[in-house]
């Protein structure tokens, strides 16, 4: 899965900041100089938390219903969407170096063409991967 939606409790904080906890998972919280900030920042660890969960294959939780959840005074709940296949875009682009065999032929054909092979394999995955 790629794309989720868990309830976040926005607590309003001194000077107008918020802080974030997400009550499905555990040590998942931030904060934020204002509530756009607090948002973005909340965007941003529910998908390094859940992309967490996927890479080490740990069980990821439903998320629980928003009115089901208690809050205290000058809180309040707020929807959160990320994508973890968007987030490992933009954070996990690290080359890694890969050996593969392919024909001679095949080699002299993409060679004498120009081609970059490793842009032609980038290429070939996303599209395999629907990406």
């Amino acid at each position: 899965m790629a794309k989720y939606l868990y309830p976040a409790v926005f607590t309003v904080e001194e000077k107008g900041m918020y802080s974030v906890d997400f009550p499905d998972l555990e040590g998942c919280y931030t904060c934020g100089e204002n509530l756009a900030d607090a948002i973005a920042m909340a965007e941003d660890v529910l998908a390094f938390t859940l992309y967490d969960y996927e890479k080490e294959k740990k069980e990821i939780p439903s998320p629980s219903k928003a009115a089901d959840i208690s809050l205290g005074e000058g809180e309040f709940i707020n929807l959160i969407l990320c994508d973890t296949i968007e987030y490992q875009k933009r954070n996990n682009n690290k080359a890694v170096k890969k050996t593969l065999t392919i024909p001679e032929w095949l080699n002299e054909a993409a060679t004498a063409a120009g081609l970059n092979f490793s842009q032609v394999l980038q290429n070939a995955l996303k599209k395999q991967l629907n990406l």
